[in-house]
């Protein structure tokens, strides 16, 4: 496989196994510093039929986001020469570059999974699960018809404004600064303002209908309670007599203002 000035490389078997096998394609931004493991994942992802670009660093994949921004997602490792890859998801956002963001990286630990969800990482995937569970569910993510982009009004409920035009939350005109993933749940619970929302729904919301993480049966609830409190951490710095996020202990959180949303 070649590799080029900006420490990239290409798949070129994609297109044609593509139409063989009959799936649409589907382009991934891959960064891995390692190069042994950059080029096995991409030839293993190439031969299920991706679309892969493989860069060794984050200088190297803003290069390539510069020339062209025809991707689908991002795949990212965790640790990475200069800047980790959660600071460089951070800094992606923090530019304007709104495509899923996957990790896939050796660590298996709750605390990296909830870190990644957290700063809007739309999936975690343990390199020890192999490329054909990574194909599956990078598929699975990208199954949906992307919708086409129609402005949509803003939401009030009491104090809060979501704009989900460009999804952002602001409590009495300020912005909260949460992240996709974070918006994604407060929009869930101001829209069913009054009414409980179960930790699965709250889950999944965030990632997909059935999608399993963290640790036994209902790790999901462990990650589900961090990330509120990162929410709530944020509303509070807008005002510290913010109160609006309740928990009913065993079932989920309900947005207190029984005012509709609207």
């Amino acid at each position: 496989m070649n590799t080029n000035a900006l420490g990239e490389t290409e798949s070129g078997r994609a297109n044609h196994q593509s139409a063989e096998l009959g799936r649409d394609l589907i382009r991934v931004l891959h960064v891995e510093d390692d190069p042994n493991c950059r080029e096995a994942i991409a030839d293993q992802l190439s031969d299920h039929g991706f679309v892969v670009r493989s860069f060794a660093d984050a200088i190297s994949l803003a290069d390539g986001l510069a020339v062209s921004r025809e991707a689908d997602i991002i795949l990212l490792d965790w640790d990475l020469p200069d800047i980790s890859g959660i600071e460089l998801l951070v800094e992606l956002r923090r530019f304007g570059v709104n495509l899923p963001v996957v990790f896939l990286t050796g660590y298996g630990f709750t605390a990296q999974e909830s870190l990644a969800f957290e700063a809007g990482a739309v999936d975690f995937i343990d390199k020890a699960r192999g490329v054909e569970v990574l194909a599956r569910r990078l598929r699975r993510l990208l199954k949906a018809p992307k919708p086409a982009a129609v402005p949509s009004a803003s939401i009030v409920c009491g104090k809060l404004l979501l704009n989900p035009n460009v999804g952002r939350a602001y409590w009495n005109d300020r912005d909260v600064g949460l992240t996709l993933g974070e918006y994604n749940i407060v929009h869930l619970l101001a829209t069913n303002a009054g009414r409980w929302v179960t930790y699965r729904a709250i889950y999944d919301r965030v990632h997909y209908e059935g999608f399993i993480g963290g640790s036994g049966e209902d790790g999901y609830r462990t990650n589900v309670r961090g990330t509120i409190r990162h929410i709530r951490k944020k509303f509070l710095q807008c005002d510290e007599t913010f109160d609006e996020i309740q928990n009913f202990v065993g079932l989920g959180y309900r947005w207190a203002n029984a005012n509709a949303a609207g």
